[in-house]
């Protein structure tokens, strides 16, 4: 992350452990139900025990806060992703992995999650939104060469690897408009049953 974009205030700092990220913990759950027009600074201190100067100690605006969530959840994302395909061989393997360890960070990180796919659009610091769009591009290729390998190996037929690369972040990305993280069935199980859609697809004629 660029730090010269999230200067920490001068002064004493607050006596809050961990203190970014429980605010950016605390207002990603705020801003995920409330919607981030409707979500207070005051509501987060109060709920983390701390003034709102406290808050605003390390965090000049609810936008950097809300601008702050997105970079730390890509970047949460890139590193989860990329560990769990680099121990996996083969287009096919590599595919399982990456969409299944997706829906678990996805699931883990819920309410930052949906932070960062509704309010990317919306980052007001135009240096930390050039950094959002590298994440999101250096994550993109990283599907993009599992697909391209899986072409390579002969796992997939010859497909355009971009569409099916978008195709792929479709199906993930759009379990945050439904997905009850309350329910019986985790996101990860999701995840699977789009694997087999993808690789087996719908046809009972085999």
């Amino acid at each position: 992350m660029n730090k010269s974009k999230l200067k920490p205030r001068m002064g004493r700092p607050p006596v809050l452990e961990n203190a970014r990220n429980r605010i950016l913990e605390e207002a990603a759950l705020l801003f995920g139900k409330d919607g981030f027009d409707n979500g207070s600074l005051s509501v987060v201190a109060e709920r983390l025990g701390v003034s709102k100067a406290a808050v605003y100690h390390y965090f000049g605006s609810k936008q950097e806060i809300y601008d702050a969530i997105i970079i730390r959840t890509l970047e949460g994302l890139l590193i989860f992703v990329g560990n769990s395909v680099a121990t996996s061989k083969g287009g096919e393997a590599k595919l399982k992995s990456f969409m299944t360890a997706h829906a678990s960070y996805f699931e883990e990180n819920y309410w930052s999650f949906v932070c960062m796919l509704i309010g990317y659009g919306g980052m007001a610091n135009p240096g930390l939104k050039f950094e959002a769009t590298q994440k999101r591009v250096e994550y993109e290729s990283i599907l993009r060469k599992i697909v391209a390998e899986g072409i390579a190996d002969g796992t997939f037929r010859n497909v355009d690897v971009t569409t099916a690369s978008h195709s792929v972040l479709s199906m993930l990305n759009w379990m945050v408009r439904w997905f009850n993280p309350n329910g019986p069935k985790r996101a990860e199980e999701f995840a699977l049953e789009y694997f087999e859609l993808l690789t087996l697809g719908l046809s009972s004629r085999q």
